[in-house]
């Protein structure tokens, strides 16, 4: 059974014998060929409750979609606090984003700081930039 199709108006006639003519769901699914576990999930997509799912649905990607944004604004937020280093010279924030890598995303970190990703990636395989930047690093903590 794995892998059919069903036409919607199959999946609509079959809900309606479930909801409308009271038959259980195992004895629909047995008799059209499909398995419960899709009857089930066709009566909440296509079943009378259909938009009170869709409504959670909606919600729960808003939700999702909101915390991902605070958790980006947070992070660039507290990016940005840390001793004013978006005034710095690059080459101290280069050494910034070094000293805090392990804490941010170096990209994020880059976009926050107007830094492109190329020169911070070019700064550190300049094999002077070692020295550099522990000379820099204990003043940027």
């Amino acid at each position: 059974m794995s892998g059919k199709r069903f036409p919607e108006e199959f999946k609509i006639e079959a809900i309606k014998q479930v909801t409308e003519k009271g038959h259980s769901v195992v004895d629909v699914a047995h008799r059209l060929g499909t398995t419960t576990h899709s009857l089930y999930a066709w009566i909440k997509r296509y079943g009378p409750d259909a938009s009170h799912h869709q409504a959670k649905s909606d919600e729960s990607e808003e939700i999702r979609r909101l915390k991902k944004e605070l958790k980006r604004v947070t992070e660039e937020r507290d990016i940005l606090k840390s001793r004013g280093v978006l005034r710095k010279p690059v080459r101290l924030r280069y050494a910034f984003i070094r000293a805090h890598q392990a804490t941010w995303p170096i990209r994020l970190m880059c976009h926050v700081l107007d830094i492109h990703p190329s020169g911070y990636y070019a700064w550190v395989q300049n094999p002077d930039c070692q020295q550099e930047a522990a000379e820099i690093s204990p003043r940027t903590h």
